[in-house]
């Protein structure tokens, strides 16, 4: 299996020389500093020229180097469901991961990604060792807020400069059943000044539209049954949990938390 490794991607910079992918040894020495997110865009050298220094989680680390290197990236293993980045030069969002398991001795956990080019909306399946090294994008997250749903789009607002912004449905379909009017923690990814994609938080409350009626004295018990609630989403829940009741569900999953 060949590796998918990020390309270089041409400087800005007064000499003209490319950005390469920082090694694997260099992510594994960021990680244990404690630094788990690499965040920066840029990387110049410094002018006395002793070394390279980067912003990272709003702190600098030298590191010696004859060239530039591009240190926008992730492991495959760390790349979340709404992340953007660059396949065979191209932003992708990915839209769905599956982990395959070894199943010989020796062999490496496999990250199935599935994931759609923001240009052309066209779908890209990769697969990568979870080692394997990702560029992310360069896009902007902006808090926002839904207006309305039709039958296409959903329309949200930014709530800082009241930009608005349509997302297609299919584009935002695991999120959608996430979505509520006055959903707090709601993100908008924006790539090229255009929305490509919606964030909903790790946990949103959701009110029972419709489920059997809750049996006494099953507090204890592990049996659920199917919820189904107020946006659509099928939920399995205690038994004894009611109609109309708000319940904590993990929106990575699907699963239920808690009551709110």
């Amino acid at each position: 299996m060949n590796r998918t490794r990020p390309k270089s991607l041409e400087s800005d910079s007064p000499n003209g020389r490319a950005l390469r992918p920082v090694s694997i040894a260099t992510v594994f020495r960021i990680k244990r500093s404690g630094m788990r997110r690499i965040q920066s865009r840029r990387v110049d050298r410094k002018a006395a020229g002793s070394g390279l220094f980067f912003r990272l989680s709003e702190q600098y680390v030298s590191q010696k180097s004859s060239s530039p290197i591009l240190l926008s990236i992730m492991l495959a293993k760390e790349v979340k469901t709404g992340t953007v980045v660059v396949h065979d030069g191209n932003p992708v969002m990915i839209v769905g991961i599956s982990v395959q398991s070894p199943s010989a001795r020796g062999a490496a956990t496999l990250y199935k990604f599935r994931a759609r080019n923001v240009m052309t909306r066209n779908k890209v399946d990769i697969t990568l060792k979870g080692t394997d090294v990702l560029q992310e994008a360069d896009f902007s997250r902006r808090d926002v807020q839904l207006m309305y749903t039709d039958t296409e789009h959903l329309h949200v607002m930014d709530k800082e400069d009241y930009q608005q912004y349509e997302v297609p449905l299919e584009d935002a379909e695991e999120q959608v059943p996430y979505i509520t009017e006055g959903l707090e923690g709601m993100r908008a990814l924006i790539y090229n000044d255009a929305c490509v994609g919606i964030e909903v938080p790790a946990t949103v409350e959701l009110k029972i539209a419709q489920c059997d009626p809750g049996v006494k004295g099953n507090s204890a018990t592990s049996r659920t049954k199917p919820a189904t609630m107020e946006t659509g989403l099928v939920v399995q829940v205690p038994e004894y949990i009611k109609e109309d009741e708000v319940l904590k569900i993990d929106s990575r999953t699907g699963q239920f938390l808690s009551r709110a």
